[in-house]
């Protein structure tokens, strides 16, 4: 079943078309990927990422929309992302970034892309964890900027995952969140132990 990529602002596309057009910007773009590419690169899968501020024993929070995610394509494979960020004047290219979550991302796309069931792509970033995840919502027409993740909605860990989580594996929201609540919460102190 194919995936239903949410449509990105006309306005964030844009930005990174402009900067992948900007001799100075991709010079100047720490991604050695983007600046030794041969031929056209092109911005494609944009993907909204929200970021999952806090896990509570009651559940997942309200995630909030941080921006939206390209692959940069060149030839036949992703060399690097570019990422935009809301500003108060609109959208706004942030910056181009190469590294192992733009081969995860490709590849855990390319694994929902087989299952039966439609979703929508996004991305979830955990910041306290250090952990990036694809969020395949289930319901597939909703905004992509907008929503929090549903019980019945899959999590796939990019790589690299935390320890003791595995990459690419699917997980439900209600199974994995139980995992990442004990992680997330803080250790007790030890004075507090006694």
């Amino acid at each position: 079943m194919p995936l239903h990529v949410p449509p990105a602002p006309a306005p964030a596309l844009r930005s990174v078309l402009t900067a992948l057009g900007s001799p100075t910007a991709v010079r100047e773009a720490r991604t050695p990927s983007l600046r030794a590419a041969q031929g056209p690169a092109t911005p494609e899968l944009p993907l909204p990422v929200h970021v999952l501020d806090e896990i509570t024993a009651a559940g997942a929070s309200a995630t909030r929309l941080a921006g939206w995610r390209f692959l940069i394509r060149c030839g036949d494979r992703a060399v690097a992302a570019a990422e935009t960020r809301l500003t108060p004047d609109g959208w706004a290219f942030s910056h181009f970034f190469e590294g192992p979550y733009i081969a995860s991302t490709e590849r855990a796309l390319r694994q929902a892309e087989t299952m039966k069931q439609p979703y929508q792509p996004r991305l979830l970033s955990v910041p306290g964890l250090y952990m990036l995840t694809l969020w395949l919502h289930g319901d597939w027409t909703a905004d992509g900027a907008t929503g929090h993740p549903a019980a019945t909605d899959l999590l796939v860990p990019l790589a690299p995952a935390p320890p003791g989580i595995a990459a690419h594996r699917p997980h439900r929201v209600a199974e994995l969140l139980p995992v990442l609540t004990h992680r997330a919460s803080p250790a007790p102190l030890l004075g507090q132990l006694a």
